[in-house]
């Protein structure tokens, strides 16, 4: 630990203080500048709670399990600045979901690498060599989880994988270790909110792997009101809650329709013949309302089906009808269908109001949830639905919804529903009209 002068008991109690409250105290204790540098900078001695440190012994990957809100970014960013710093690594792989979640996470993020950096010994960043550099010469690039041929022969003595759960390809995270082959002992710390996917569960039983597991809980003093409002109100209490916030790893729902080995294979979508924005509105838009479910999805040449995005959000009608029809001319979309059992003719006239040319389709609910998702749950075990990318939150959703037990409204899920049956009938009518 640096030697900064300071009584480990009342560095305990600042850190049980809001962080603009740390700063106050502790630019009012007579500290000298290095002294206070030091102080500020000393991740591990001070501000740090155990499961945020660097395992000790002899591992090949640290896996850091928590749930949102945890501190999981500022963990590996930390990690990487004492990588650096003692000269334990010269070449760094840093890799995220996608090229913007690296850049907006793990580089300028407001606990990335940019922010933890200490001012006097502070890296250059190149956006456009996805290249970080540091004072010595140590260097750290950028790749993004959805591509995996980016790591095809770059090597490396260090990495950190952000969120490694939400990644389109399995393979990258192969490619990246193909590529840890420098020094003497490489190693990568990996980040991420758990989902049950094959290489989560593969990681966990690995014995090169030491695992740290953490909740949003732990970090509640350095989470904004509104986070803690928003993410706890939305998620404590329930069975997705484990997952979320205290960072388990769950099973399959038994009850629910969906599985997640029905998401494992992503696949890039063909030439479509049919794309459609599906709506499920919200009956109302005020902060306690639910979301209003928007899906994209496609009828490939192939005759699968593909869904290409999801777009749900907590908005007025305004903004979700937008949103919408943002979607429709983005992708390319042929129609807008939406379910009017509660929105009535509004959701038309908002349509209508942006675009009054836009191709629209009213549907009505006439049968439960249950029976109307079946037959899509049906296509997803035919192996005839794929996700082209990690739709996390509509997965979720889709993998937790029981019809035996759920109260809550699906709106991702109803949405989905929409976009497939809707596709689904223009399928049969084009092999009855061929036929």
């Amino acid at each position: 630990m640096p030697d900064h002068g300071f009584d480990a008991t009342i560095l305990d109690k600042i850190k049980q203080l809001k962080p603009e409250s740390r700063y106050e105290v502790l630019e009012g204790l007579g500290l000298t500048p290095t002294q206070l540098m030091e102080l500020l900078y000393d991740w591990e001695g001070v501000w740090a709670r155990p499961n945020q440190i660097e395992p000790p012994g002899n591992w090949r990957t640290w896996l850091i399990l928590a749930g949102r809100g945890f501190g999981k970014t500022r963990s590996v960013c930390e990690w990487t600045r004492k990588l650096v710093e003692s000269g334990r690594a010269g070449r760094i792989a840093l890799v995220g979901r996608t090229t913007a979640d690296v850049r907006d996470v793990l580089v300028e993020g407001e606990s990335g690498i940019l922010a933890t950096a200490k001012p006097t010994f502070r890296p250059v960043w190149q956006p456009s060599k996805r290249r970080i550099t540091w004072p010595n010469g140590a260097i750290a690039s950028t790749y993004s989880g959805d591509e995996p041929d980016q790591l095809r022969g770059p090597q490396h003595d260090g990495a950190v994988a952000d969120e490694l759960a939400a990644w389109a390809d399995p393979d990258a995270w192969n490619q990246l270790q193909f590529g840890l082959r420098l020094g003497a002992d490489p190693r990568v710390a990996v980040a991420t909110t758990p989902r049950p996917t094959p290489l989560i569960k593969t990681l966990i039983k690995d014995p090169t792997t030491v695992v740290h597991v953490g909740t949003t809980y732990d970090n509640m003093v350095n989470l904004a009101p509104a986070f803690i409002d928003q993410i706890i109100k939305k998620y404590e209490g329930t069975r997705l809650g484990r997952q979320e916030l205290l960072g388990r790893v769950l099973d399959d729902n038994p009850s629910a329709l969906w599985k997640r080995a029905m998401f494992n294979e992503r696949r890039r979508a063909p030439d479509l013949k049919k794309v459609v924005v599906a709506i499920d509105p919200a009956v109302s838009s005020n902060p306690e309302s639910d979301e209003t479910g928007i899906v994209v999805a496609g009828l490939g040449i192939d005759n699968l089906y593909y869904v290409i995005a999801d777009l749900s959000l907590q908005g007025t009608p305004d903004e979700w009808a937008r949103i919408a029809y943002y979607a429709y001319r983005e992708y390319d979309a042929d129609r807008i269908v939406a379910e009017v059992n509660n929105g009535g003719e509004m959701v038309e006239a908002i349509l209508r109001g942006i675009d009054p040319q836009v191709p629209y389709t009213a549907v009505r609910a006439s049968r439960g949830k249950m029976v109307r998702a079946e037959p899509i749950s049906a296509l997803y075990e035919q192996h005839r639905v794929y996700h082209v990318k990690v739709l996390e939150d509509l997965e979720n959703q889709l993998c937790e919804w029981s019809p035996v037990d759920s109260k809550d409204s699906p709106d991702r899920l109803d949405a989905l529903v929409w976009a497939l049956t809707w596709l689904s009938e223009y399928g049969i009518v084009r092999r009855i009209r061929a036929a």
